[in-house]
């Protein structure tokens, strides 16, 4: 009876089994012992048998990641005819945030302004009251959509008011009137984005559940599984930007594990903020389809952890031809008698979330003091030392927050350098003097 008793035999035995058919030969399968199986529980109508494998998604990657991407493909290479998705993208009442929707084209936009202005409601993100909620949206840079592909498109755009005048979080309509009168210069930025990874728990990705990884020293440009987390999002994000059209120039692992920065520039005028802004948005995406959070918060981990920074290079013509130095050297004297008007400028908050970051430690200057200096890190602005052995070139100022706004930035480096604008502006409440 024993014998011929049968048994319950599980899919991971089924799997690795080596099988013989009475009536046949063997199946190809490694051999493997079978372990006695369990009778089925009480608790269970079906039994052993309908036992399956359980996927459990972890609780610090959000939801959407966990959707089956090969059923998304299917309908993403359905054709569209002649219709267009192009996704407006706009700044929203944080100053921080982004926000964007889609509508349909019947052709394919060939430049700016083939793309008609739109609106949407503003209380819902808090830039208007529910009573007079709709805000315009004005088209200014095209991009393509590395999501759905050609010939659908990405559009940044400003924001105005029911009144046509520009929303309190669109610092790009000043920055453009400065950009204009200083076209002269031809000015040139670069931007250096560092940016923090984070599970949905807000916790930082890759990092232990119930503790630190060990100290800073081999994350910083690292290679391996134990010293970069996250690389696979990073590659992605470049080509993204790359088939967007965004001018990103590099990219590398950063001194905090998950921590990373890219570079976009170099850019002339207005265009800095454009690429930027949409850099960080094709950031956000392809964050949101891996399920992890990127945060551009300065200082995302208290205690001996590096914060996150947006550091800023910047030349003129003057600066980048032959005895540039010494321009560059006027520049950082007309900076430094500024120096509390560009903190103020330098992250949204008026300096508030930079003063977590700018300490003196963990390479930054103190909030509180200007100075400068060649190849140092520790200053708030540094001459590449390059710089200073050609004479000439651009300088790179290290004060700018992760989460700044890079219209803020370029207008205000710009005022002081080039406009020779001197007059401190007044302090709005609550800022850091």
């Amino acid at each position: 009876m024993n014998g011929n008793r049968a048994r319950h035999v599980s899919e991971a035995e089924w799997g690795g089994a080596e099988w013989t058919n009475l009536s046949g030969p063997k199946l190809a399968r490694p051999a493997r012992h079978f372990k006695r199986a369990r009778r089925p529980s009480a608790r269970t109508a079906e039994g052993a048998k309908d036992r399956r494998p359980t996927i459990t998604m972890s609780s610090s990657m959000s939801a959407s990641s966990d959707l089956s991407k090969s059923v998304r493909d299917k309908y993403m290479c359905l054709p569209q005819g002649d219709k267009v998705q192009v996704t407006y993208i706009w700044i929203d009442g944080t100053g921080e945030g982004l926000r964007c929707k889609t509508r349909t084209l019947d052709s394919e936009p060939k430049g700016i302004k083939d793309v008609p202005e739109w609106n949407f409601d503003g209380s819902s993100t808090y830039q208007a009251e529910g009573s007079n909620s709709d805000m315009y949206l004005i088209p200014v840079c095209l991009f393509r959509d590395p999501f759905t592909l050609d010939p659908n498109k990405l559009v940044l755009c400003e924001v105005l008011k029911y009144n046509r005048k520009s929303a309190e979080t669109n610092l790009r309509s000043s920055c453009c009137q400065v950009m204009e009168q200083a076209g002269h210069s031809h000015p040139w930025f670069g931007m250096e984005q560092e940016y923090s990874l984070l599970g949905i728990d807000k916790h930082p990705f890759g990092w232990p559940k119930n503790g630190y990884p060990g100290p800073q020293g081999p994350y910083y440009c690292g290679v391996g599984a134990d010293k970069v987390y996250g690389r696979d999002i990073v590659e992605c994000h470049y080509k993204a930007c790359l088939y967007a059209g965004v001018k990103i120039a590099g990219t590398n692992a950063e001194v905090m594990p998950s921590q990373w920065e890219f570079q976009v520039g170099p850019c002339e005028g207005i265009a800095m903020g454009d690429h930027l802004w949409m850099a960080r948005f094709l950031l956000h995406r392809v964050c949101e389809d891996f399920g992890v959070v990127a945060t551009l918060d300065p200082k995302p981990m208290t205690g001996n952890w590096n914060g996150a920074g947006c550091h800023t290079n910047f030349s003129t013509e003057a600066m980048r031809n032959q005895g540039g130095l010494q321009h560059i050297e006027e520049a950082i004297e007309k900076l430094g008698k500024r120096h509390s008007y560009h903190i103020r400028m330098y992250d949204p908050k008026g300096g508030a979330d930079n003063s977590r970051r700018l300490t003196g430690s963990h390479e930054t200057s103190s909030i509180h003091e200007f100075s400068a200096g060649v190849a140092n890190r520790s200053a708030s602005i540094r001459i590449p030392r390059q710089v200073g052995q050609d004479g000439c070139g651009y300088f790179e100022d290290r004060r700018p927050a992760a989460n700044c706004d890079p219209y803020a930035v370029t207008e205000a480096i710009t005022r002081t350098c080039v406009l020779n604008e001197t007059e401190p502006l007044p302090v709005p409440s609550g800022e850091v003097p």
